[in-house]
């Protein structure tokens, strides 16, 4: 695939939003909480959360990130055996979807949040030294949101954006560094067309140090040590939010996750999976959009998983959440999915909330939100011939080839007068699935800060001594030493 060009102009709502979002109207709770001002927030969640230190709740909205100031999360709505309910975290996404599933706020602002995004976050960077190159959206997937994006920019900016296809593993003859700056051709086959990247919106998912390594003069938005530090990496997302809670201790605040091991070779899966009742979640925590994740349930899926070979040496464990009679037990507590309301049929699926947020002036802002739904139906016993991951997966990327995507949208819960309804959650459960999201992108911002030195350099020692992982260190290496030439 070529660079395109994107001039003022070229946003076509259509082309940037599902066919039933188009039409779609936001449910008024949805839209109250979009719209809520920071206080009000911190004043209902503290008349919630009685135990919660008001100061610090505001401290923490008021965040300025240095590296990761985009983000997503997704969250299970989740019980306990004494029916308390809450929102629970499951993972972090440094480059998330969820503009073309969130229906209009404004309805005379066509668009949307990709115009929210801009105006908030990327337009003072892509405004800085217009001398010192163009601008450009980065991507490997998700065609429909990052054209929406450049769309918009480019109408902000009033200046042309460039759409720069970056394909893992592919030749990409169209990019390369130079003198630091990420370098970008349009015309194949023209070297006098190279021409400097100032700031680019980096929508690359698939293992993106492969390709763009940190220290580049080229502003990114995430960079990738956001990716690195656990915005991509599950394994250090883990220990980054075990930091941030040791650093609220007694703030009544804390990040809610699944109890999880991580760094944990091939072979001493079965043990943990023993050790959390028989059920658990095996991850490649370097993947996305769902792949290599493994719901075990029973011996045939442990089995089924220990005969496959992987990429990486090391995974990430994690208790599974599961029906009330099949969920593993773990110190952190026995957890039951809410799942949604019931069909005609009384059947009750399992449900995600994907919340998108951004960096402001202001602090951290909601940006768009969704929610998705398993395929198959909660059972209240395991049957041997269901998959698990049909009735625990929500997530909707189809995997069709190499680098091709496509989505179940027919399983996509969106935030209108419809499907809100299903979700069975309210305000609060909007509102704790923000703050959660803000208090996981802080901790992977303080991770990512600790792994570049006071003069900008990855810090590629510790890194190495916090993702035991061989082929992951080769692949952030090479990327690594492609910076360091460059700069020599």
């Amino acid at each position: 695939m070529s660079i395109e060009i994107l001039r003022p102009g070229s946003f076509h709502r259509e082309e940037h939003f599902y066919p039933r979002v188009l039409n779609a109207r936001m449910h008024p709770l949805a839209a109250h909480f979009l719209r809520m001002p920071v206080q009000r927030m911190i004043a209902r969640f503290c008349h919630l959360n009685p135990g919660v230190d008001r100061q610090v709740l505001k401290e923490c909205l008021e965040y300025q990130p240095r590296h990761f100031r985009w983000s997503g999360a997704d969250l299970f709505h989740v019980a306990t055996v004494d029916g308390r309910r809450t929102m629970i975290l499951v993972e972090t996404n440094s480059c998330p979807s969820g503009q073309k599933s969130t229906p209009l706020l404004n309805e005379e602002q066509e668009e949307g949040g990709y115009r929210l995004m801009v105006d908030r976050t990327l337009l003072a960077s892509f405004r800085r030294n217009k001398k010192a190159g163009v601008a450009a959206v980065l991507y490997d997937k998700n065609r429909m949101e990052v054209t929406g994006y450049a769309a918009a920019l480019a109408d902000q900016l009033d200046e042309p954006v460039y759409l720069v296809p970056f394909f893992d593993g592919e030749t990409n003859a169209h990019v390369r560094i130079e003198d630091d700056f990420l370098m970008i051709r349009p015309e194949d086959g023209d070297e006098s067309g190279w021409m400097p990247v100032r700031a680019a919106f980096r929508y690359v998912t698939q293992k993106p140090w492969t390709r763009i390594p940190h220290g580049l003069k080229t502003h990114l938005t995430n960079p990738i040590v956001a990716c690195l530090a656990g915005g991509r990496n599950k394994s250090t997302a883990s220990l980054a939010y075990e930091l941030l809670n040791s650093e609220l201790a007694g703030s009544g605040l804390t990040i809610r996750i699944p109890e999880t091991i991580r760094n944990v070779s091939k072979a001493e899966v079965p043990l943990i999976i023993r050790q959390f009742g028989g059920f658990g979640v095996v991850k490649i925590p370097y993947g996305n959009a769902g792949q290599g994740v493994y719901t075990i349930t029973t011996p045939a899926e442990l089995e089924d998983f220990m005969s496959q070979t992987y990429d990486y040496e090391k995974f990430l464990v994690q208790a599974l959440i599961g029906n009330f009679q099949w969920s593993s037990q773990g110190r952190a507590g026995h957890f039951f999915h809410v799942g949604t309301m019931p069909n005609k049929r009384n059947d009750i699926f399992v449900a995600d909330v994907r919340m998108m947020i951004s960096s402001t002036p202001e602090g951290f802002r909601p940006l768009a939100v969704y929610g998705r739904r398993s395929r198959a139906p909660l059972t209240d016993k395991l049957d041997a011939n269901v998959c698990s991951w049909d009735m625990l997966g929500t997530n909707l990327s189809i995997k069709e080839g190499p680098n091709q995507w496509g989505s179940d949208t027919n399983r996509l819960l969106m935030m209108d007068e419809r499907d809100f309804n299903q979700m069975g959650i309210g305000l609060d459960a909007l509102l704790e699935s923000f703050i959660q999201t803000v208090l996981a992108t802080i901790a992977i911002d303080k991770m990512a800060s600790n792994l570049i030195t006071a003069k900008g350099k990855f810090r590629m020692k510790l890194f190495r001594q916090l993702c035991d992982d061989k082929e992951l260190i080769r692949e952030v290496e090479q990327a690594y030493e492609t910076v360091q030439t460059t700069q020599s």
